[in-house]
């Protein structure tokens, strides 16, 4: 890459194609020539996805692998039974394959060969922005055949190249559909370098990008955040102000001329300040680079396992999606490049990963109980200052001539009643906005998971037991990120 901070876009053509072949020579040139056309395009990286069934599957992922394109492996069943599908010659031929895979993954534990090879190969188109298929045609003759595989991407609207197994002719279907690159990724990329850059020190070039990339959108979403909290609460305040204004000019019997122009100012003030939280665009730029930011800053921490941990496969990405794939490829191929030893590593992710996001947890947790405390109390006592102003209001006007004096109709009867419950509601709103009781509790939660993470990552012995111990851990930290997303996006929408 050109750029240190530009990550990738990374396509995925996947590939369904008939065991038995009138012209195996015809059809390696027309599957090369086609991914040789792909390979062409700068903009994109592609990675071949496909099984290793016998025939057209392993034209495909030796033509892949000739072409230097990163290939993954996924398997309809389990290795040990899908080699009962093969002669001792054949497997050897597949296994040595699946050495040279960047993945290997096994699709199901399916009972039903044939349920199984449907599965894989619906999957593969799941996974893929593009199919390629050697394809005569006609009806699949069993089920999970290529025919069905072909039908079903087609009804999903997936671009598709269909190679003919007697002509060896080739068509593309769709082909508008396939975009050369990813509008989010690219967003991300355009994105200004971060101050610092020059100084990330790397090796690995897949993690010097990933690390000069987290930075800028980290940097990116921290200066163009619109504090839409502050600026909630800004519209909070006015209201109040407004009221008290308008019920001070009522219970005092004042008739200044500032008075109504203070409302009325603090009215157009709080319109204003709401104007501007709904129509600023730029607040989705900024939740789509938090969130990139803490999805590379996972990925980084999780960067020495010998193997990608999928941790974020199950989860909405919000049109992120394209980052995922991005990151988990560049880790993967880092992994079998550069190894890292299991204790340096351990002792980092404790280190830098766990200890650090145990300190970031604490600090902000104490920041946010001391307010949440403020707030229920604010609420408390204005609450039962209006029930107690209100009370005396209606033992007073059981007498028929006031025996208050002038100040308390003032204060007690006209001012308190009206703007006391108009606070509390105000203090319910910012416990509310400010999403406090999530916070608060989800900080003490996240503390206890990674306290347990950290005991149990110290007495790991095996990258295995490790594994599961990150597993857990970014898992919860990456939940909190979603979830912390979710209810941003949704309190930015009003």
């Amino acid at each position: 890459m050109a750029d240190a901070d530009l990550l990738p876009v990374f396509h995925v053509v996947g590939f369904t194609g008939h065991r038995q072949l009138a012209d195996a020579a015809g059809v390696a040139r027309a599957i090369h020539g086609a991914l040789d056309e792909l390979k062409a395009n700068p903009k994109v990286d592609w990675l071949a996805l496909s099984s290793l069934a016998e025939g057209s599957d392993l034209i495909f992922a030796r033509a892949a692998l000739d072409l230097k394109l990163g290939w993954e492996a996924l398997l309809p069943l389990p290795p040990a039974e899908f080699r009962r599908d093969f002669e001792p010659a054949g497997w050897a031929v597949v296994e040595a394959l699946l050495g040279e895979a960047e993945q290997v993954r096994v699709i199901g534990e399916r009972v039903d060969r044939n349920d199984a090879y449907l599965d894989c190969g619906t999957e593969t188109v799941n996974q893929c922005d593009l199919l390629l298929a050697v394809w005569d045609g006609k009806p699949a003759q069993g089920r999970g055949g290529t025919a069905e595989i072909v039908a079903y991407a087609r009804e999903i609207g997936r671009p598709v190249i269909l190679i003919d197994p007697v002509t060896c002719a080739v068509r593309r279907e769709r082909f508008d559909r396939l975009k050369a690159e990813d509008r989010h990724l690219a967003h991300l990329n355009r994105l200004p370098a971060g101050s610092g850059s020059a100084e990330l020190a790397e090796n690995d070039p897949g993690r010097r990008a990933v690390r000069h990339f987290q930075n800028k959108v980290d940097q990116a979403a921290t200066g163009s955040a619109p504090h839409f909290r502050r600026l909630t609460t800004l519209t909070v305040g006015l209201h109040v102000l407004a009221t008290a204004l308008a019920t001070a000019t009522l219970a005092f019997d004042l008739h200044a001329a500032v008075l109504p122009w203070g409302k009325l100012s603090c009215l157009v003030g709080a319109l204003g300040v709401a104007v501007v939280l709904r129509r600023q665009h730029e607040r989705h730029d900024w939740v789509r680079c938090r969130l990139a930011a803490e999805i590379s800053r996972s990925a980084l921490a999780t960067w020495g396992l010998p193997q990608a941990a999928r941790l974020f496969a199950h989860m909405d990405w919000a049109g992120l999606e394209p980052l995922r794939r991005t990151l988990d490829i560049l880790h993967r191929r880092s992994a079998r490049a550069r190894p890292q030893a299991f204790d340096e590593f351990k002792q980092q992710y404790i280190r830098e990963r766990i200890e650090g996001q145990l300190a970031y947890f604490a600090r902000h947790e104490q920041r946010a109980t001391p307010l949440l405390a403020r707030l229920r109390a604010g609420f408390t006592f204005s609450s039962g200052l209006a029930i107690a102003c209100t009370a005396a209001y209606a033992i007073n006007s059981v007498f028929t001539t006031s025996i208050a004096p002038v100040w308390v109709e003032e204060w007690i009867f006209g001012f308190g009643p009206i703007v006391l419950p108009v606070l509390a509601a105000a203090c319910i709103s910012l416990i509310s906005v400010n999403d406090l009781h999530r916070r608060v509790a989800r900080y003490r939660e996240l503390r206890i998971r990674l306290e347990s993470a950290r005991k149990e990552a110290t007495f790991a012995q095996t990258w295995g037991s490790l594994e599961r111990v990150i597993a857990k851990a970014e898992r919860a930290l990456l939940q909190e990120v979603f979830e912390w997303h979710s209810v941003t996006s949704f309190t930015e929408s009003h």
